[in-house]
């Protein structure tokens, strides 16, 4: 079979969320499966080290699709050329987005659809764009895979899809993240906080991830305690900074927040392993990968006992209410102060992220594929 990946989000030094489980699911797909023959869809040159294996035929577009129109453009015509020219058997979309012209069976992978909930958290044309194409491309997919059980109903509410069509298929954490010896960790404090414990938060800066909270929580927790605990946010400006920006020169510690920005995948995981705790805290999220890597580094975990996050951690973080900052506060109080606290959510951690690999996911990914693949040729 010829499986057709687009592999647009594999972008050198620039793997976002989406990239990291695209890189992570197909290199083990490619390598677990010699027997089928796999279309890497790019939209701009590839370093060769997203060729995972042998069986990988690199196709490049020349159109980049990194704007609404330019999406509509590279979906609608770029690729179904490609996918005629390379006959493939399928195509499958790590991001969700589909070719909505033709009848090639297509598998989906909908992270989540935080764009319904909060349309005003996005720029106006790519929410427009979001809000008019997905609920198109999730009744055009042969079959959607999702990365929890909280997105697979949210999908399947919002867009009136039957259960047995979607598959959850999980995320997972790669080899990187693991724990840190003492010295590595105080090596790590030493270049972002002056040597001094701090908090962690992952991931971009956007309305929904609840930065502003966290904010006001780590001022009001400075404010109640003698400590000289830092904050450090790792990860890049998106969308709607405004409020974040506001937040922050509001604050009576400002001094005590590092925002180090876009990060190499080696320094965030220095960051995690050497942190005191992950606080994750945003409103919504489909999976939230930052509290499995968190825990994998052996690292207690804060997070939101909103959508799906309850899920992914189960019994093994403190959740919160990501808009109660007396909850988020206490919360960092009890894993700054309590070290058998702080064992206990560790070792807890530890048991609850060998639950989630990239294997697994990969795994059950490809099942998803294998029920199109079959039933179109039973």
């Amino acid at each position: 079979m010829r499986i057709a990946v687009n592999t647009r989000s594999l972008i050198n030094n620039k793997i976002d969320g989406i990239g990291r489980v695209t890189r992570e699911v197909f290199s083990d797909m490619t390598r677990r499966h010699p027997e089928h023959e796999f279309i890497f869809i790019f939209d701009r040159p590839f370093p060769r080290e997203f060729i995972f294996a042998d069986n990988i035929t690199p196709v490049v577009t020349a159109l980049p699709a990194r704007h609404p129109i330019l999406w509509y453009l590279w979906f609608e015509y770029a690729v179904p050329r490609l996918l005629k020219k390379h006959r493939a058997d399928i195509f499958v979309s790590p991001d969700g987005f589909l070719p909505l012209a033709g009848h090639l069976p297509s598998v989906a992978v909908m992270h989540d659809i935080n764009f319904y909930h909060y349309p005003k958290n996005l720029p106006r044309v790519f929410s427009l764009y979001y809000n008019y194409f997905f609920p198109k491309y999730a009744l055009k997919a042969s079959r959607i895979a999702t990365v929890s059980n909280f997105s697979k109903h949210n999908i399947m509410e919002a867009y009136g899809l039957p259960s047995e069509k979607i598959d959850v298929i999980g995320c997972g954490a790669g080899s990187i993240f693991k724990p840190l010896e003492d010295g590595p960790q105080h090596a790590v404090r030493r270049i972002f906080t002056a040597g001094r414990p701090y908090f962690l938060y992952v991931g971009s800066l956007h309305p929904r991830k609840n930065i502003t909270g966290l904010l006001h929580a780590f001022d009001a927790f400075k404010n109640a305690y003698d400590s000289d605990i830092a904050l450090v946010l790792a990860g890049p400006a998106m969308f709607k900074t405004g409020d974040i920006q506001h937040a922050y020169a509001q604050m009576k510690h400002q001094a005590d927040v590092v925002f180090t920005g876009p990060v190499s995948e080696e320094h965030l995981a220095g960051l995690y392993g050497a942190a005191l705790a992950l606080t994750f805290v945003p409103v919504f999220e489909g999976f939230g990968l930052p509290i499995i890597e968190a825990m994998n580094c052996h690292v207690p975990v804060i997070a939101s006992n909103r959508t799906s996050m309850p899920e992914v951690c189960d019994t093994a973080a403190l959740l919160v209410n990501p808009e109660s900052l007396s909850e988020i506060v206490t919360a960092m109080a009890a894993l700054a102060f309590n070290a058998n606290l702080r064992a206990i959510l560790i070792e807890a951690g530890r048991a609850r992220a060998q639950h989630f690999s990239w294997q697994k996911t990969s795994v059950l990914l490809w099942n998803c594929i294998h029920k199109v693949l079959e039933s179109n040729h039973a």
